[in-house]
């Protein structure tokens, strides 16, 4: 794992990666807003990365939360509008904070862990292009978030020890 803070090409940072309960991450969102989620999908050794077509760049699945919706259910929804996969409880794993640059601010994320014991059927969309199952022992291919990337190292790393 590396060390704080890890940044990408855009100057982003992950600078902080904590493993906490559930119920301090609902405590955290009624301090700081918690805007959205990002799901570990894990499958034998290996991450489910997408390449996303916004940001041009392999990561991992989630996004933004609606109104009045939990992070756990924008976990849910990110993960099945981005791959297709349907689950109805990831659990919940851990929460990341980012220095953001584009524009300028702190962002906590809730983070979920979804493992599959088959690999599911993907269905490319208009934000996910393609898919790779991506080693997190294995460096950090050409085009892939580094922040994506650290998180699934940890979070697959935690569920190993």
């Amino acid at each position: 794992m590396s060390a704080f803070p890890v940044r990408d090409r855009d100057g982003n940072a992950l600078v902080d990666f904590r493993f906490i309960t559930e119920e301090e991450l609902a405590r955290l969102d009624e301090q700081v807003d918690v805007p959205a989620s990002l799901v570990v999908v894990s499958h034998a050794e290996t991450v489910l990365m997408m390449f996303d077509s916004r940001r041009k760049q392999w990561e991992l699945p989630g996004g933004t939360r609606e109104p009045g919706e939990t992070p756990r259910q924008a976990a849910a929804r990110e993960l099945h509008e981005e791959t297709g996969i349907h689950v109805q409880g990831p659990a919940f794993a851990a929460v990341a904070e980012f220095d953001l640059t584009n524009p300028e601010r702190r962002e906590h994320l809730a983070v979920y862990q979804v493992r599959l014991q088959v690999v599911p059927r993907l269905t490319v969309n208009e934000e996910a292009l393609d898919f790779h199952w991506w080693r997190p022992s294995q460096p950090v291919r050409e085009g892939m978030s580094p922040l994506d990337a650290e998180i699934a190292r940890r979070v697959v790393g935690s569920s190993t020890t």
